[in-house]
């Protein structure tokens, strides 16, 4: 079967109840399929009126209801209140027979005729959607959690209508006022390459335990590091490093040495071992850190390759709100995880200093640095669909 691309879309209210993580747990646990990219918009007028006239066409060609009732929900919902839009997450998924997979995990509308009973939470609309009808049977409420196309026809015709806009939008969605705006803060998150190296719910769950913070997404990017990055990323860490290794090393050096030959050293050579082979083991750790954030040693790269995007996966997210930082910080816990306390994302999955889960920034200073490397305001979502309609 042909290799298909299609998306899931969470919607304002999955978004803002801080569901995000939730779904995200449980597509990327469940599917075979890849994820190319993600990203928060927030829809214009323009944009709601054209996605739920898509919607509505389907319904008048399939005789679906449900497809009628998306595109009324859309123009409810995704259009702009007072004048603020609202956040939506697109994701990208690829693969053979990616639109009945997302579309089988998302699950059917809610049922009228189920009882509570029967639910099982299997699909994600099963624990995040809800339809409630009167007694004459006229909707009350409805909220179906996530969208996505039953079919690659219907895939195309609505990624034709959101790859320009999205090419156009920033990917940091600027949509609230606060009372005390000098005292907000934007963080940046990276969720590390050692979550994604096979299907996992952790991801998820890192962005769900992220929410504790109350803190608001406001964007985020499916990433792969380059070497040059990593290098101008991690750059600080590395005079740290030097500074912390290359005296604890070059003595453990001169230790060792005397054990093997049975020679006591000078305090002269101590500071050479420290100089020399202690300095070496911390410009070794420095590029292991590298290589893994971009999955290539820096010693080990043609330089004609050192811009060229990683070979692991990360995924950036930025979060804004009263005290950011700390609060980020606050939930991952301590570089090392094993002086992370219970509760912390690093006490909970990270491995060792380096394996660590993820990196937020440590200061609203540095969140600015950071978010420059990244850049940010790049995001691959829209040029991925228009590679894929091109050849459609």
């Amino acid at each position: 079967m042909a290799e298909e691309l299609s998306y899931i879309l969470i919607t304002p209210y999955t978004i803002a109840k801080s569901r995000t993580g939730g779904v995200l747990s449980r597509l990327l646990s469940r599917i075979d399929l890849e994820l190319v990219g993600t990203q928060i918009f927030a829809p214009s007028q323009e944009l709601a009126d054209a996605y739920a006239a898509s919607l509505y066409k389907q319904s008048i060609a399939t005789s679906s209801s449900s497809a009628r009732l998306l595109s009324d929900f859309v123009l409810k919902t995704f259009t702009p209140t007072n004048g603020r839009r609202h956040r939506v997450m697109m994701l990208l998924f690829r693969g053979e027979d990616a639109c009945k997979k997302l579309s089988d995990i998302a699950g059917a509308l809610y049922p009228e005729n189920r009882s509570i009973e029967s639910i099982t939470g299997e699909t994600i609309r099963d624990t995040y959607a809800d339809l409630e009808k009167d007694q004459d049977g006229n909707i009350i409420y409805f909220e179906p959690a996530v969208m996505t196309p039953r079919s690659q026809r219907t895939a195309i015709e609505n990624m034709r209508i959101f790859a320009p806009f999205m090419l156009k939008e920033p990917n940091i969605v600027e949509n609230m006022v606060y009372p005390e705006n000098q005292q907000i803060e934007r963080t940046l998150v990276i969720i590390k390459p050692d979550n994604w190296k096979y299907a996992s719910s952790r991801p998820g769950t890192i962005i769900d335990m992220f929410s504790r913070t109350g803190l608001r997404l406001i964007g985020c990017k499916t990433y792969q590091m380059s070497v040059a990055e990593a290098l101008e990323f991690y750059g600080p860490v590395k005079d740290a490093l030097n500074e912390k290794l290359s005296p604890m090393f070059g003595t453990k050096a001169k230790v060792v040495l005397e054990k093997e030959f049975n020679l006591p050293l000078s305090e002269e050579l101590e500071h050479a071992l420290q100089n020399s082979f202690g300095k070496e083991y911390a410009k070794d750790q420095f590029f292991k850190i590298i290589e893994f954030m971009s999955g290539t040693r820096p010693d080990k790269c043609p330089s004609e390759e050192l811009e060229h995007p990683g070979k692991v996966k990360s995924m950036v997210l930025i979060y804004e709100g009263m005290n950011a930082v700390n609060k980020i910080r606050d939930v991952l816990g301590p570089t090392d995880p094993t002086k992370a306390p219970g509760g912390t994302i690093r006490r909970e999955f990270g491995h060792d200093i380096m394996v660590n889960t993820a990196h937020a920034s440590d200061s609203a200073e540095n969140a600015v640095r950071e978010m420059g490397i990244v850049k940010i305001q790049k995001n691959k979502c829209s040029h991925i669909m228009k590679d894929y309609l091109d050849d459609k």
